[in-house]
């Protein structure tokens, strides 16, 4: 998952170019994630869907990059995306009943957009108040998990501690709902 990070292709200054608007560094970030992408791809997903789940993946890389806030995530953020375009035609390809594996998001599938909205806004205002505020600084805020410990002085191993039994309440809360 650290291909894009490790090679000299997708250097920070060049994901920060393209963050910044540079189109040339664009264009030269799409052509340098391409390859990676789908190795991921084919790794990922149906044979069938390899070059869908990377266009998807560059069509999101080239809508939004410039909304990227830490440069350090930029790989991990862009295989996120791919496995969720491989999930998407996944689903899309074999239907509701045979695509996710897992309860929560078997039950998801059939749900409209805004009842998801309003079952997960319930799961979060569900939490702990020091559970419900990492969430928000993570998912919602999208702080790194160094920033969110500086912003509660708390450790990082604490932050992650909670962002993950957070996220287990959260499943825990959309199951039983």
């Amino acid at each position: 998952m650290t291909a894009l990070a490790g090679t000299s292709r997708c250097d920070p200054s060049l994901v920060e170019a393209a963050r910044g608007g540079d189109t040339a560094a664009l264009v030269a970030l799409i052509a340098a994630a391409q390859p990676d992408i789908r190795r991921y791809a084919a790794r990922t997903c149906r044979a069938a869907d390899i070059d869908d789940a990377v266009q998807e993946t560059l069509l999101l890389l080239y809508r939004r990059v410039g909304t990227l806030r830490a440069v350090t995530s930029f790989s991990a953020w862009l295989f996120a995306v791919a496995r969720r375009a491989c999930l998407r035609l996944l689903r899309r390809a074999t239907g509701p009943s045979e695509a996710p594996a897992d309860d929560v998001e078997a039950r998801l599938v059939h749900l409209a957009p805004e009842d998801i909205r309003i079952d997960l806004s319930r799961a979060i205002q569900s939490l702990p108040d020091h559970y419900r505020e990492v969430i928000l600084l993570r998912d919602i805020e999208e702080l790194s998990i160094d920033e969110i410990a500086d912003v509660l002085a708390l450790t990082r191993e604490s932050v992650k501690a909670r962002i993950h039994r957070a996220r287990i309440m959260i499943r825990e809360y959309l199951i039983r709902d």
